[in-house]
């Protein structure tokens, strides 16, 4: 989404409304049971037809890019199995999310991706090289989010009892992206690739270094795979809201998406994101901050209504807590369906436990009944109902007193609620002059700061460029073997 116009030269400057759409490679992702609306085609998750349509479908209404979210497990906290996961289709069966990302670009020139992929169970090494591949292959369009795990499921099937404690996870992540930064940004200089026909050289081995990485968790001695992609490092997304979540995304991220149920909590979850950026040696707005949302509009008040009240005849309670449970790291099932939630110590999401003890706008804890019914469309985020006109009025709301950036989408029915924010919403906010279709040549990056295609030089990444004071380049390898050559 490119930089909003002023309406006129004597306005007072707004600040640009973002979206991002938030999907799966799954059928129930945020709102369980939907997938039986007539309407729903997340059913046909599996096809590359579904994908390529909806990204067309985003690019038109000019959204930053499509948040594809993923898991490596199954919800089996309710219950104590996935059964009921199973049976309401809580985000099981999940295909791979980054499979889909290259059929998606060559339909679309500006529209971005954000890949969810976890540190805890796949080796930096590998894993460099397929998000260069993805950023060469979407010239630059690519962003990666990092998720440090939470379903003890995935933890089972890669060989242990769990996961990591929560902030012991983040710690491991911590060298996880140091790898990646030294493969991404300091293996491979900007012009080590030189194409010289004349002189018979494709690369400058002098421009190429092993990186020399032995840490507590990796040791990668090598160089990177890939050539220099147009964006280095991926855009690096992260959700993590808690104390050690936000440290991590202030040192990393570039886009933070959060979830709050109030203004209140969400004004003081990107007031600390804001605070712990400049902590970190960065602008406070060095990043760009989405928080879930999902919409229901139509064209008037009460059509929106009527569709809000039809899509709940859908919603599945058992699905709701399902995820409820996992997310919170809490077996709902083990509570009466009146009983207040308590105090929780969770080792999954614990900003979503801490948004729930004081969501209730009378300051009254929720109960187990409220948080099913919160999660039935839209999991963890506030749904806004409404005409084009009342949403975009209430938009500009959240952004005003919560310093916001934007809002990632949630869909009741996909791609029918992103085509109905792009139908009523879009031109409303067009109207007030707080969205602009119209994309910024270029990169993801630069689309979403105007400031270039790589990493700037405040960012933690930047700092393993060679030269730079978090490079270890360890060319002995290349030395030595030189020197075997040169002596036998």
């Amino acid at each position: 989404m490119g930089r909003v116009s002023q309406s006129s030269p004597a306005a007072p400057a707004r600040r640009p409304i973002r979206f991002n759409a938030f999907d799966m490679n799954c059928v129930a992702h945020q709102s369980p049971g939907l997938w039986r609306h007539p309407a729903d085609r997340s059913w046909d998750y599996n096809t590359l037809d579904y994908w390529v349509d909806l990204a067309k479908l985003l690019e038109a209404g000019g959204f930053d890019g499509l948040f594809i979210a993923d898991v490596l497990g199954t919800y089996d906290v309710y219950g104590g199995t996935d059964e009921a996961a199973i049976r309401q289709g809580a985000q099981i069966p999940v295909n791979d999310p980054l499979l889909l990302v290259s059929a998606m670009a060559h339909a679309t020139e500006h529209l971005g991706f954000g890949i969810t992929t976890g540190t805890g169970f796949e080796h930096p090494y590998p894993f460099a090289r397929r998000l260069s591949t993805l950023d060469h292959l979407t010239k630059g369009r690519i962003g990666w989010n990092v998720v440090t795990g939470y379903l003890p499921s995935a933890a089972r099937n890669m060989g242990s009892d769990d996961q990591l404690e929560h902030d012991s996870r983040y710690d491991h992540a911590d060298e996880y992206l140091t790898v990646l930064y030294k493969l991404w940004e300091g293996s491979w200089e900007r012009d080590a690739v030189r194409r010289d026909r004349a002189a018979g050289i494709f690369a400058d081995p002098e421009k190429v270094h092993h990186i020399g990485h032995h840490g507590q968790h990796f040791t990668v001695p090598g160089i990177h795979l890939s050539e220099p992609s147009p964006q280095g490092s991926p855009v690096i997304y992260q959700a993590g809201a808690s104390p050690r979540g936000r440290r991590f995304a202030a040192a990393n991220a570039e886009a933070i998406f959060v979830g709050a149920p109030t203004k209140a909590i969400l004004r003081d979850t990107v007031s600390k994101i804001r605070e712990e950026l400049v902590t970190a040696g960065r602008d406070p707005y060095d990043a760009r901050i989405y928080t879930l949302l999902t919409i229901i509009t139509d064209e008037t008040s009460a059509a929106a209504r009527a569709k809000a009240a039809e899509y709940q005849r859908y919603a599945s309670e058992e699905g709701s807590l399902v995820f409820m449970s996992g997310w919170m790291g809490l077996d709902l099932s083990t509570y009466d369906i009146d009983e207040p939630i308590g105090n929780v110590e969770s080792n999954a999401i614990q900003s979503a436990v801490a948004a729930f003890q004081q969501a209730a706008e009378s300051g009254e804890e929720w109960r187990v009944r409220d948080i099913a019914s919160w999660g039935g469309i839209g999991g963890m985020g506030p749904v806004l109902i409404g005409s084009g006109d009342e949403v975009a009025e209430a938009l500009q709301g959240w952004v005003d007193e919560t310093d916001v950036d934007g809002f990632n989408l949630a869909y009741a029915v996909t791609p029918g609620s992103f085509a109905d924010v792009i139908t009523h919403v879009v031109p409303a906010l067009e109207r007030r002059g707080v969205y602009d279709r119209a994309y910024t040549p270029g990169t993801l990056r630069h689309k979403l700061f105007g400031r270039g295609d790589l990493l700037p030089q405040n960012h933690r990444g930047a700092t393993f460029r060679p030269g730079g004071t978090g490079s270890t380049i360890d060319d002995s390898v290349r030395d030595r073997a030189r020197t075997a050559v040169l002596t036998s």
